[in-house]
């Protein structure tokens, strides 16, 4: 039997790695035999000369049977849920969810905390009061089979070698290689025991994926995984070159959460977050047509069912179901700076990763690897202007929420220099690039 550092040593001249021996290298890491320094080694290796077909499998499946899988096979409903790579103002799992789950749809989604710049469903839920996301799997299975949805954290239990494996290649420097993401988003989705799972695929120079040919390469893994493990999958590429909706920040982004589920949220994320819902009804009942789809969506949006399984799965999880409504009941900022644009024209860019490194330092998502930063539901960026509005000299473009002012001067630099002003109108961008299916 090798040794650990035989097989780094492998990884680093390029050599597969056995399933066996992911086998080995999962459950001594989960187990705490393994040192990060080991499997940092190995990760960047693996990162520097990538991994086969073959060693993405076998890691995905290592993953999977390191902790315990929900067992939801007494429920009469398709599962499937919905899985995005994570962007800027990105909150579409939480409005698709519990359209999918109105519609008739079991929906078990594990949520994740964000990292760098991204803030992730996790902390978005915990921004509402008495919100528990650390279920035993047992309970989750429970919430799933009486609402129709739940949420739930990564555990010593649930997806266990994810959550750590996660947390090492945030501080490795080793998030975007394409195997070990596609790795790591089925390890987890599959330990719901899904029948499908849609995907969205952020594209931008400031996400994960920056190019187009990187997030193909990715979906077809996902794919291929989903495939050989029995789980329909399909995966949209999206345009991820400016925040998404009009919040980045935790509280802010449940209101927007309910007004897009009450059919008044911005038209970008409302559209895409539609989309995403249909095709996880279609996927669950492929005797009706993907327009048959959508309307089913959007009318479980208009009668108000969506936004009653979420309040109800919120109240079953300890969380107040009147913030939906109420937003005063959720955290809020004591001081908000407005930004104006400096000259007339057009809004023709707004850099996401500046944003959201910007709701950051106010404190609305979790610091960096080494790096010190408090945690504030309450505090993030309302964007006023998107990209191809008109705005002119001294009208807003967006304002910051804050409770300390401590970054407010950096965070306040870095959404100045995010937008972009130009004089002509810029050329409309689609925002699904792409639908890859299997």
């Amino acid at each position: 039997m090798d040794r650990i550092v035989d097989l780094i040593r492998s990884k680093r001249y390029s050599e597969e790695i056995s399933p066996e021996d992911y086998e080995r290298l999962i459950t001594g890491f989960t187990l705490d035999e393994i040192p990060d320094a080991q499997m940092g080694a190995l990760l960047m290796a693996g990162v520097c000369n990538g991994f086969s077909a073959n060693e993405t499998n076998a890691l995905t499946s290592a993953m999977l049977r390191c902790g315990e899988k929900l067992d939801l096979s007494e429920i009469d409903k398709v599962r499937v849920d919905c899985y995005s790579t994570g962007g800027v103002g990105d909150k579409t799992p939480l409005i698709a969810a519990p359209i999918a789950a109105a519609a008739g749809v079991a929906v078990p989604m594990i949520v994740e905390r964000g990292t760098r710049h991204m803030i992730g469903s996790l902390e978005k839920l915990m921004a509402i009061p008495g919100f528990r996301t650390n279920l035993e799997v047992t309970d989750f299975a429970d919430l799933v089979k009486e609402f129709g949805l739940a949420f739930a954290e990564q555990s010593e239990s649930l997806a266990p070698a994810d959550k750590r494996l996660y947390e090492l290649r945030d501080e490795t420097a080793t998030l975007e290689s394409i195997e070990l993401i596609a790795a790591s988003a089925m390890s987890k989705k599959l330990a719901e025991d899904l029948n499908g799972l849609i995907v969205d695929v952020k594209v931008s120079q400031d996400s994960l994926l920056s190019g187009r040919t990187e997030a193909r390469r990715l979906a077809q893994q996902l794919i291929s995984i989903g495939r050989k493990l029995g789980v329909k999958v399909q995966v949209l590429l999206t345009d991820m070159e400016q925040p998404l909706g009009h919040t980045v920040g935790n509280a802010l982004e449940i209101m927007e959460v309910s007004q897009t589920l009450q059919g008044q949220g911005p038209t970008d994320l409302s559209g895409l977050a539609v989309e995403l819902a249909a095709r996880m009804i279609y996927i669950s009942d492929t005797t009706i047509s993907m327009d048959d789809a959508r309307e089913k969506a959007a009318s479980v949006i208009e009668d108000g069912s969506a936004l009653q399984v979420l309040a109800s799965v919120i109240g079953a999880q300890g969380g107040d179901p009147e913030v939906l409504t109420d937003f005063v009941k959720l955290p809020n900022p004591q001081g908000a700076l407005p930004i104006t644009s400096p000259r007339d024209g057009y809004v023709s860019k707004i850099n996401a990763e500046d944003i959201g490194r910007a709701a950051v330092l106010l404190g609305g998502g979790w610091p960096g690897p080494g790096e010190e930063g408090q945690h504030d539901p309450a505090v993030g960026i309302v964007i006023e202007a998107k990209v191809g509005q008109q705005v002119f000299n001294n009208t807003g473009l967006c304002s910051l929420y804050y409770n300390d002012d401590t970054n407010l001067e950096e965070a306040q630099q870095l959404v100045e220099d995010a937008f972009r002003i130009s004089s002509m109108e810029p050329q409309q961008r689609n925002l699904v690039i792409d639908v890859i299916q299997g």
